[in-house]
């Protein structure tokens, strides 16, 4: 009787999702299927802003990495925002785009306005988000696919912005140091 107890929990377990990590009361899957490849939860933090939270941000991709260089060698790879707290697209855009200049030379971002501008389009089309909104943003087939609660919202062409894009959170200015730490692992 104890083992088919045993081998029931066994079989209905097999059939869950396997749950890495719970990052401020946001539950975050192991591992997650972009662009017919099998991506793995590189590491996941809290963006807190003054003295709120913002955002859990996580980042997958195909094999483990523990620096920005490793990360930007590697396709396809994700970079998850579950909100914590109601954001206006205004505020978000303003970060993403102050995270954009802090971490990319003057040159860089010229080359990538274009998208850049794409970007805040987008984002600015967002209605207000709100707290446990997903926004999404995949780098996969040369251009990083935007999503907000699993629909597409756009499409910006161009694997120099998705890495000026990542450099937002893993560059040598990120926007909150202890975050890029805990997105690469630490």
């Amino acid at each position: 009787m104890k083992r088919r107890f045993v081998a029931l929990c066994i079989a209905l377990c097999a059939g869950l999702p396997v749950l890495a990590a719970d990052v401020g009361g946001i539950r975050l899957d192991d591992k997650l299927s972009l662009g017919g490849q099998e991506l793995l939860l590189n590491g996941a933090g809290i963006r807190t802003r003054l003295m709120f939270k913002v955002y859990v941000a996580s980042l997958y991709l195909p094999q483990k990495a523990g620096d920005a260089a490793a990360v930007l060698a590697q396709a396809p790879r994700r970079i998850q925002l579950h909100v914590l707290r109601k954001l206006t697209p205004d505020q978000l855009v303003d970060a993403l785009v102050e995270g954009l200049h802090a971490n990319n030379a003057s040159d860089e971002m010229l080359a990538v306005q274009a998208q850049t501008d794409q970007l805040v389009a987008t984002m600015k089309a967002f209605n207000e988000l709100q707290e446990k909104d997903l926004v999404a943003l995949d780098f996969v087939d040369g251009g990083t696919r935007i999503s907000l609660n699993g629909t597409a919202r756009g499409t910006i062409a161009g694997e120099r912005f998705n890495r000026a894009l990542t450099r937002v959170w893993l560059g040598d200015k990120p926007v909150q140091s202890d975050l890029k730490k805990a997105l690469l692992g630490g």
